[in-house]
Formats: structure tokens, sequence, C-alpha cells
């Protein structure tokens, strides 16, 4: 599926099963919230933290699918086309970053 398609879906399903968009400040602070769940699994996965039995079922690519979700929610209420803020970010990244990370150092093998 597309980005479009995506935020078309999210749209359509909050106005039949969600009934309506949480506000824009409730949205943030559960993006919030739900980052911080991708934070907690990847930290004690990939990280030093030792993971406690009760995460080791907890479903990354789940979690991964919640922030994507809120964002989506986030994006149609502001009227943000992903799409497009998306290709725009990457050119911008292109442009700007072009040599910087091939002449790091720290990124050499």
């Amino acid at each position: 599926m597309t980005i479009q398609e995506a935020q078309e879906q999210v749209d359509q399903w909050i106005k039949t099963v969600g009934v309506r968009y949480f506000n824009e400040l409730t949205n943030m602070a559960m993006l919030t919230e739900e980052v911080g769940e991708v934070a907690r699994i990847i930290a004690r996965r990939y990280g030093e933290q030792s993971e406690k039995e009760s995460d080791k079922q907890k479903d990354l690519g789940d979690e991964m699918a919640d922030v994507l979700f809120v964002l989506i929610c986030l994006a149609n209420q502001t009227g943000i086309n992903l799409e497009e803020a998306l290709a725009k970010n990457l050119a911008k990244k292109t442009q700007r970053d072009h040599d910087r990370h091939h002449n790091n150092p720290k990124l050499k093998a």
C-alpha cells in the first residue's frame, strides 16, 4: 500500500470504527506514548538492559505500526500529505548530506 492509501485507510477507519479523531494534542501525547513503547522494546531487546519476561512477547512490528497509525492521524488532521512530505524531506537530506556521511570517519569500517 502507498502512504497515501494508508492515510485514506486510517481516515476511513477513524470515521467508521473510531467515530472521530482525538484532538491533535491528545494524538501527540499518544504518539509519544507509542514511541516510548518502541523504545522500551529496542532498549531491552537490542540494548544493554535485560528484557523482562513480560516484554519478550511484545511485537516490535505491531508497536511500530501503532506509531505509524497515530502519526498518520496527525498528518490527516493537519492536512499533511505524507508522501509529498517524505519525498521533500529525502530530497533535502540528499542535498544537505550528499558528502557528509561519506566523509564521516566515525562511519568508516
